[in-house]
């Protein structure tokens, strides 16, 4: 009898070991999920989409019809979230979470912020949910993207253009945000302020930002006389003498830069010394 029941109790504990290790298959994404980050000036932007390929298929226009919803995307519909207002295409969006949809058509297409952001495809569309609608232009170029792609391209401050790229179709698409007016503001409020002041970062600011070089040529100038001039300072210089149309002295500052910078140690010696040489090209 105890030797019935020791056999027994083996028997229960192997197939309870066969079950316990019966082998899993973790199949692949026919549509991989990708997650893309960009912080445009001081907004964060998060995408997330998942990406179809081609496959031999005609998309645009077929599987994915013109003039009807489409999720941009495959699986769960595209995700997208922005940590500050922005401007899309000129169209103010306020800060937050929203499902991305698109109306494809030939030479342009709506565009659709939706306040669903969680839904399979586009079955469950809404237009009573939609925030804002606009219009961004197509385009089509001669070798055709295999896979469904979302990325950035032309960025400056405050400021990236958005691209769709599916088949032999772009979709454009201007981000914007107010960082510029809100830096610029800030700067103002700290240099009427006592105390320190951070000249060199605040003109360099308004140079990438195209801001009046005249004032930022001030700040560099109260810099200057706080502590002497490094061929970096100097070439900031030349650059905003360039850009207020002052040829001749911002010629004469990037000689200058150019003589500190053979004094500097590498990499820096040679980048700056390139880099002045580059301007003094464009000016002569």
């Amino acid at each position: 009898m105890i030797r019935q029941a020791l056999i027994l109790a083996s028997s229960l504990v192997l197939s309870a070991g066969v079950f316990a290790q019966a082998p899993k298959i973790d199949f692949p994404g026919a549509s991989p999920t990708a997650t893309l980050k960009q912080r445009i000036g001081l907004t964060d932007v998060e995408i997330t989409y998942s990406r179809p390929s081609l496959k031999g298929r005609a998309m645009l226009g077929h599987i994915n019809p013109y003039g009807q919803v489409w999720r941009v995307g495959a699986n769960d519909a595209t995700r997208i979230v922005f940590s500050r207002p922005v401007k899309l295409n000129g169209t103010d969006v306020p800060a937050g979470t929203y499902g991305l949809f698109a109306i494809p058509d030939v030479s342009e297409w709506t565009i659709i912020l939706s306040s669903a952001s969680k839904q399979w495809g586009a079955y469950k569309y809404d237009p009573k949910d939609d925030v804002v609608r606009f219009k961004a232009k197509a385009s089509t170029f001669s070798k055709p993207i295999e896979t469904f792609t979302i990325d950035y391209t032309d960025y400056s401050v405050g400021k990236a253009t958005l691209n769709m790229l599916w088949e032999k179709t772009r979709v454009t698409m201007d981000i914007e945000d107010d960082s510029v007016a809100t830096v610029a503001a800030q700067i103002d409020a700290v240099m009427a302020s006592d105390g320190k002041k951070p000249y060199i970062p605040a003109a360099q600011f308004y140079y990438d930002s195209n801001l009046d070089p005249k004032k930022a040529l001030a700040w560099v100038d109260a810099a200057i006389a706080e502590k002497p001039a490094t061929y970096s300072v100097d070439t900031l210089r030349a650059k905003l003498l360039a850009k207020a149309g002052e040829k001749d002295a911002a010629i004469a500052q990037a000689k200058e830069a150019i003589e500190l910078a053979k004094k500097g140690v590498e990499p820096a010696r040679s980048e700056y010394i390139r880099l002045n040489e580059d301007i003094i090209a464009r000016l002569q």
